[in-house]
C-alpha cells in the first residue's frame, strides 16, 4: 500500500508577491524543504548523506500544475507519495492543499548521485528498501 508523508508550511511574507499571493519560485523552495524533511524522516538527513556519505538526491525532472492561488499567512498541507522506485531514481507525487482545497500538485524525479564524480549511482541497499517500503502501489493515490 505504501505510506504518505504529510507536513505543513505556512506562507510567509517572503514567499509572496506584493499582492500577498504565493510566488511560484517560493513554492519550489517550500517543496525542496518538504523533500529535505521527508529524507530526514526516513532516516537519511541531507546533512549526513551529503557531507559524510557523499551522495545526494538532485531533481532531474519536475512538473507542476497550479490550481488556485494561495495567500500570505495561509497554511499549506503537503502530501508526498513515492510512486516509483528505480535503480537510481525515485518519482514523487506531491499534492498541496489548504484546508482540504487543492492548490497545486507536482511530479518530481530525484536521482541518486555521487557528489564527487557527479554521476548517478544505484541506491544503497538500505535506502532502496526504505523507498520500496514507502511505495504507493494503488492507482487511487
Amino acid at each position: 500500500m505504501g505510506k504518505v508523508f504529510v507536513t505543513d508550511r505556512e506562507l510567509r511574507f517572503g514567499d509572496c508577491d506584493i499582492s500577498g499571493t504565493a510566488y511560484f519560485p517560493s513554492y519550489l523552495n517550500l517543496l525542496n524543504g518538504v523533500n529535505e524533511e521527508y529524507w530526514a524522516h526516513i532516516g537519511y538527513p541531507w546533512h549526513e548523506i551529503i557531507w559524510k556519505e557523499r551522495w545526494g538526491t538532485p531533481t532531474v525532472h519536475l512538473t507542476c500544475d497550479f490550481s488556485i492561488p494561495s495567500l500570505f499567512g495561509q497554511t499549506l498541507t503537503f502530501e508526498l507519495r513515492v510512486v516509483r522506485v528505480g535503480r537510481s531514481s525515485v518519482t514523487l507525487k506531491h499534492e498541496i492543499s489548504c484546508k482540504g482545497e487543492k492548490r497545486w500538485n507536482s511530479t518530481q524525479v530525484l536521482a541518486a548521485s555521487d557528489l564527487d564524480k557527479h554521476t548517478s549511482v544505484a541506491w544503497p541497499d538500505a535506502v532502496k528498501a526504505t523507498l520500496d517500503d514507502w511505495l504507493v502501489t494503488d492507482e487511487g493515490a
